[in-house]
């Protein structure tokens, strides 16, 4: 029942990305047989252009009109646009020629060429909206379909935190400018964004605005959205707000005519019936479900479809019908070649013919469920190397851009700067002695060369901390290696699931100097799990936040990292009995208490224990632990030290070890 339960729910996340997905292919097929009558008659315009600008401009509207139906000739008209305009000098007809060439390359399915593309488009009209004789709607709307589109390509390499920050981008700029289109469009993006981050309230939010916006302008695909909606609540079990928004998505195809988007709504639900133990009103949905689908011929829907009645028969024990019906969502996912549901349909056949008692038939289904699974990570594999290649190429490229901005921020300051010298040399001379002037000059100097002394301890600071990152990892890789000797593959994959999550979390704030309090505290959440895997739960932990805090007060992350792991590995692991440590963020004062206490051996002992150990290990933590809290009086100019005492009872019997820093209280930017 466990298994089955996992699967609805796999097979229900799945339904709001296909929902998204489906949004767009409705939109592109109903518009292919116009876009390819008007794209036409744009070519047979071409000859007649009477100079470069009106050329240029014909040829990027042809290749924006093949997109959907020819990403080829996109390309080809794309390229063309992209040389006359380079030619003629035309900055916004060069930013829409590189918008075509990424959208042709989306469609391809080349990523990481369509992320170049939308890069050079963002820099050209970031670029233009500099010269203040542009026209500047056209920049910014041009602006904002390059924000949306790099959204779209890293949402669906999985780069969700790059994703929402270009979406937020380009929704501002749709609504500065009252696009309630592009509006309704961007949320569902971000909405899309946060629902596949497992943030369903955000995504809801999303999709709500959304509604409202599609409902404003009269789209024909609001049903889908208010489908979106339904699947959210029935994923939180609201039961009520999921039934009412499927029946209003119901109500909505029926003015807006859509068999594959009612098929959808009617697998859904189906789902809700299951959900709330109705199993006939359940395969009443399914039935209709398949109706529709089979009307427009819609395999990959009725596949879904023939899965979750198969899921339903085996919940009752009808092991005949659910192998009847997950046979048949099996031919249809093998005949469309999508893994993941035959990955699904293999594993529950394999389930039923072991309760068959047909042990031969359950092994070879259960061989193919593996060779599925086994197909679906070495695409994930090659998926994951094409991501990181398009990510260190974009960040690459990121770096330079800032590199050049903060440069020419620099001259334009330097040069503001002078000028405002001159004026006040004039104004000085004629005001004062030579002497004031002197002295005046010199106190301007002097607090060039502060500032400079404050920025220098700031980059200290950072790159100490970018020293801290590699000796966490290198002692995480030792868990793992440790790890999957003690405990076999099945916990070294589950154990690696957790690591791969606290490293997403690390390299999100190495970049930062601050991070918000409640960050920190999630990644030591996940690393102390982390370690209780890989020790067999040999202790408990508890994290503790003062309501005094702050949301946005912040510390330099991995700070506490090192003090943890020691209390771990030579505090509560050498001791024979079970383990507590305990971590405390607590304000005292004008400071920030991070208090680490663990029930171990005690800090003398383990000292001792060290020194006697054939196996010689020098921590590097804890020196560079004390550089960055040095480095943190400099920058704040306030006390920022450590403490380190052994817990003892009144008879003087040590119980553990307890580690206060004290930090100045500082806010994230």
């Amino acid at each position: 029942m466990l298994f089955l339960l996992g699967i609805e729910v796999n097979l229900f996340l799945m339904k709001i990305n296909q929902s998204f997905l489906l949004y767009l292919l409705l939109l592109l097929s109903a518009a292919q047989w116009a876009q390819n009558k008007k794209a036409d008659s744009l070519v047979s315009v071409l000859p007649k252009a009477k100079n470069d600008i009106d050329k240029v401009q014909l040829l990027n509207a042809i290749a924006d009109e093949y997109k959907s139906t020819n990403p080829e000739l996109t390309l080809q008209f794309g390229n063309q646009a992209l040389l006359l305009a380079s030619k003629i000098k035309f900055n916004a007809a060069k930013g829409y020629a590189f918008l075509n060439l990424g959208n042709a390359n989306v469609i391809l399915g080349d990523y990481p060429q369509a992320l170049r593309y939308f890069s050079k488009a963002q820099e050209v009209f970031e670029a233009a909206l500099e010269n203040e004789t542009t026209d500047t709607i056209d920049i910014k709307n041009g602006l904002a379909r390059a924000y949306g589109s790099l959204g779209v390509v890293f949402s669906e390499q999985s780069n969700y935190a790059k994703a929402l920050q270009y979406d937020l981008k380009a929704v501002k700029i749709y609504e500065l400018s009252h696009n309630l289109e592009k509006c309704a469009r961007i949320y569902n993006n971000i909405g899309v964004v946060y629902k596949s981050q497992g943030e369903d309230f955000k995504a809801l939010n999303y999709f709500i605005k959304c509604l409202k916006t599609q409902q404003q302008i009269g789209d024909n695909t609001v049903g889908i959205t208010t489908t979106n909606i339904g699947t959210i609540y029935l994923k939180q079990k609201s039961y009520l707000k999921a039934f009412e928004y499927f029946c209003k998505a119901e109500t909505l195809f029926e003015k807006y005519p859509n068999q594959r988007g009612l098929g959808e709504l009617y697998n859904n639900f189906g789902l809700y019936f299951a959900a709330i133990h109705k199993p006939k009103e359940a395969l009443d949905s399914y039935n209709k479900a398949i109706a529709a689908f089979n009307s427009i011929e819609e395999k990959f829907g009725l596949s879904d479809t023939y899965c979750f009645i198969g899921e339903l028969y085996y919940a009752k024990e009808n092991w005949s019908m659910a192998l009847t019906y997950t046979n048949k969502s099996l031919a249809l996912a093998r005949e469309l070649e999508v893994l993941d549901q035959v990955q699904v349909a293999e594993k529950r056949l394999s389930d039923i013919y072991t309760k068959l008692h047909q042990p031969e038939q359950a092994l070879t289904h259960f061989r193919l469920y593996s060779s599925a699974k086994d197909s679906i990570s070495n695409s994930e594999n090659i998926r994951n190397s094409v991501r990181a290649e398009m990510n260190f190429e974009f960040e690459k490229k990121e770096a330079l851009q800032k590199k050049d901005q903060e440069k020419r921020d620099v001259i334009y300051n330097e040069e503001a700067k002078r000028h405002q010298q001159q004026i006040g040399f004039v104004v000085l001379f004629i005001l004062l002695v030579f002497g004031m002037v002197f002295l005046i000059y010199n106190r301007l100097q002097l607090k060039k060369t502060l500032t400079l002394q404050k920025e220098l301890a700031e980059y200290e600071q950072k790159a100490l901390h970018l020293q801290m990152n590699p000796h966490f990892v290198f002692n995480c890789l030792g868990s793992i290696s440790s790890f999957i000797v003690q405990n076999g593959t099945d916990s070294a994959i589950k154990y690696l699931s957790k690591f791969s999550k606290l490293m997403r979390l690390t390299l999100e704030y190495s970049k930062e100097s601050l991070i918000p309090i409640d960050k920190e505290i999630e990644s030591l959440q996940n690393y102390l799990e982390l370690e209780q895997l890989r020790f067999n739960n040999k202790f408990n932990f508890s994290i503790y936040k003062s309501t005094e805090i702050e949301d946005d007060m912040a510390l330099p992350p991995l700070l506490l990292q090192p003090f943890v792991e020691n209390a771990i590995i030579h505090g509560v692991i050498p001791k024979k009995e079970m383990g507590t440590i305990a971590i405390r963020f607590e304000i005292e004062k004008e400071s920030l208490l991070c208090t680490v206490e663990d029930n171990g051996i005690g800090f003398q002992q383990s000292k001792a224990q060290k020194e006697n150990s054939v196996v010689a290990h020098k921590s590097m933590a804890l020196d560079i632990t004390q550089k960055r809290l040095e480095m943190i009086e400099s920058v704040t100019h306030k006390k920022a030290n450590v403490t380190i005492n052994e817990v003892k009872s009144n008879l003087g019997e040590i119980l553990g070890t307890n580690v206060t820093l004290y930090l100045p209280i500082q806010y994230v930017k």
